[in-house]
C-alpha cells in the first residue's frame, strides 16, 4: 500500500512540476535598427568609444532582461557597418557615407564578439532592396552601387530601390550575403519585410515595366514579381548553406500573408495590404520549400484589434509553420505612441497576455521585439515583467535539427571545493557553454520535467558555484554542454 501511495505521489509531483516548468528552449530577441540612427548608434558622428559604450549598454540591458539573441541591422541602405568590397561604410556611423570609423575598428566584428560574450546569438539584419532612404537628404558615396549601376534602380516614394526583376540585382545581393557569412561568425542572416516596397500614398505602381517586358516570360506582372522574390530567397538560402551551413536564414514579413476574402487559406483578417498581394512575398511557399529556417511575422496589432486581431493571427501562423521555426514580432514601440490607435498598448497587460497566447501555441518558438531603444524607457514596466517573470529563468535558442542534430559530448565535472565545481568540455563540437538544470528529488530525471536555472557561457572550461546559485537546495542538479547550434549533451548529475 505504501509503495502504491509513493508511486501516486511521485506521479502527481511529476505532473505538477511539468505544468509549472517554463520553456527551456525559446527564442528571445530584439531588433536593433541602425537606419536613421533609430537604435544604434544614437546619432551620427559619435566617437568610436561612444559607439562601443552604447552597444555594450544595449547588450547588457537586453541580457539582463533575459534575451538570448540580438538582430542588428548591418546593411540598411546598400551600405555597410563593416568593411565591404561591395558597399560603402554607412552614413549612420560618421555622418558621411563611405567614411570609415576613426580610429578604425570593425563595428560588425565588435558587435558579434560582445553579443557572443554574453551567450547570445547575433543575427545580421539586411534590408534586401532599399538603396537610398531619402533622396536629397541621405548622403550617397561615389562608390555607392546607385552611382555605379544606376540602371539597376527605380525611384519610388522618394527612395531609390533595387529593381527586384533584374537578375544582376539578385546576383549582387547574393554576393553581399556570401561575403558576410564567409568572413563573420554570424548565427543568422535576417531579412525584413521590404521586398517590393509598400505602396505610396497614391497607390502608384512601381516603374518596372521595362524589366517585365524583358523577363516576364508570359507570367502576369503580379506572378512575375512574386517569382522574382522567390528567386532571391532560394538563391540566398543555397548560398548561405553552401558557404556556412550552420548560419540560419530568417525573414520577418508583414503580419498578414493574405486575407481570407482573397484566399481560403488566408487569415480571418481585413488588412489593407498583404505580403502576397502587395509586397509580392509568398512567405508560405518559402516555408513549405524549406528556403528559410524561420519566419518572424510582425504582429504589431493588439489582442482584439478590429481588423487584424493578434489572437487570430498568432493562431493562423501557428498552423502554417510547415516544420520551420516561427517567432512573433511584438510592437512594443506602440506603447509610447501618442495616437488613439495605440490606446490598447498603454495597458500593462497587453504584452504579458500576448506572451501567454504565444506560449500556448505549440508551433511558436519565441519572440522578437521592435525596437531596442524602447526598452530604455521601460514601457508599462515591461522590462521588469520580462526580467522578473516571463524571462526570469534563461532559455536556450531552439535548435534546428535540419541544420545540426549532433549533440556535443557531455561535460566532465570535478568538485574542487565544498560548493565549487570545475566543468570541462573535451569534445570536438564547438560549444557556447553549459546548462544547469534542477529537478525535485522525487521526480524522474527526464528533461521535460527539469527546470533550466542557469547558462554558464564558456567555450571549453567553466565553473559552477552552488553556494551562489542554488545554495541549500535539496533538488537534484544536472549540467549539460550546449553547442553553438544549441544542441545539448547528455547531462551529468552533481554529486
Amino acid at each position: 500500500m505504501k509503495k502504491i501511495a509513493f508511486i501516486l505521489f511521485t506521479f502527481i509531483i511529476s505532473i505538477f512540476t511539468f505544468a509549472q516548468v517554463p520553456p527551456k528552449f525559446e527564442f528571445r530577441a530584439v531588433w536593433v535598427a541602425t537606419v536613421e540612427n533609430i537604435d544604434w548608434p544614437s546619432k551620427k558622428g559619435l566617437s568610436v568609444e561612444e559607439q562601443k559604450a552604447e552597444f555594450i549598454h544595449l547588450a547588457d540591458m537586453h541580457q539582463q532582461n533575459g534575451m538570448n539573441a540580438l538582430i542588428v541591422q548591418i546593411r540598411p541602405t546598400a551600405d555597410a557597418f563593416y568593411p565591404s568590397q561591395y558597399e560603402p561604410w554607412s552614413e549612420y556611423l560618421n555622418g558621411t557615407q563611405g567614411l570609415p570609423p576613426t580610429p578604425y575598428y570593425d563595428p560588425l566584428q565588435f558587435m558579434i564578439e560582445e553579443t557572443h560574450k554574453r551567450g547570445m546569438e547575433f543575427h545580421a539584419w539586411l534590408n534586401p532592396y532599399r538603396a537610398v532612404f531619402k533622396i536629397g537628404k541621405s548622403t550617397v558615396s561615389p562608390s555607392h552601387i546607385t552611382k555605379i549601376h544606376p540602371e539597376w534602380f527605380f525611384t519610388y516614394n522618394n527612395q531609390k530601390i533595387f529593381n527586384p526583376g533584374l537578375p544582376e540585382v539578385r546576383q549582387f545581393v547574393v554576393r553581399v550575403v556570401k561575403d558576410i557569412v564567409s568572413r563573420y561568425d554570424v548565427d543568422g542572416i535576417h531579412m525584413d519585410d521590404y521586398f517590393y516596397p509598400y505602396k505610396d500614398s497614391k497607390g502608384s505602381d512601381f516603374p518596372d515595366s521595362q524589366a517585365y517586358v524583358k523577363y516576364g516570360n508570359g507570367l502576369s506582372k503580379d506572378d512575375w514579381r512574386r517569382s522574382n522574390c522567390d528567386s532571391i530567397i532560394r538563391m540566398l538560402n543555397e548560398t548561405i548553406k553552401s558557404t556556412n551551413p550552420r548560419v540560419k536564414f530568417g525573414v520577418s514579413p508583414f503580419g498578414v500573408w493574405r486575407n481570407k476574402t482573397k484566399d481560403e487559406d488566408g487569415s480571418d483578417t481585413k488588412a489593407g495590404i498583404s505580403n502576397y498581394d502587395d509586397l509580392y512575398a509568398d512567405i508560405l511557399l518559402w516555408l513549405k520549400k524549406g528556403w528559410i529556417d524561420y519566419a518572424a511575422p510582425q504582429l504589431y496589432w493588439e489582442i482584439g484589434h478590429k481588423l487584424c486581431d493578434y489572437t487570430v493571427l498568432i493562431d493562423w501562423w501557428n498552423k502554417h509553420t510547415y516544420g520551420r521555426q516561427m517567432f512573433i514580432g511584438h510592437g512594443i514601440y506602440r506603447a509610447l505612441g501618442t495616437s488613439d490607435r495605440n490606446a490598447a498598448w498603454k495597458k500593462p497587460n497587453e504584452l504579458p497576455n500576448q506572451l501567454k497566447l504565444l506560449r500556448n501555441s505549440t508551433n511558436i518558438n519565441g519572440s522578437i521585439y521592435f525596437n531596442s531603444k524602447n526598452f530604455d524607457l521601460n514601457p508599462n514596466g515591461w522590462n521588469d515583467s520580462l526580467r522578473l517573470n516571463y524571462y526570469a529563468l534563461p532559455a536556450i535558442v531552439p535548435p534546428m535539427a535540419w541544420i545540426d542534430s549532433i549533440a556535443p559530448n557531455k561535460p566532465v565535472i570535478q568538485k574542487t571545493k565544498d560548493q565549487l565545481y570545475k566543468i570541462t568540455y573535451t569534445g570536438k563540437e564547438k560549444i557556447k557553454g553549459f546548462a544547469v538544470f534542477v529537478l525535485p528529488a522525487q521526480v524522474d530525471a527526464k528533461l521535460e520535467y527539469a527546470t533550466l536555472t542557469k547558462i554558464i557561457v564558456a567555450n571549453k572550461d567553466g565553473e559552477f558555484d552552488k553556494s551562489k546559485s542554488l545554495a541549500g537546495t535539496t533538488d537534484k542538479i544536472f549540467i549539460a554542454s550546449i553547442d553553438v547550434n544549441n544542441n545539448i549533451s547528455e547531462w551529468v548529475e552533481l554529486k
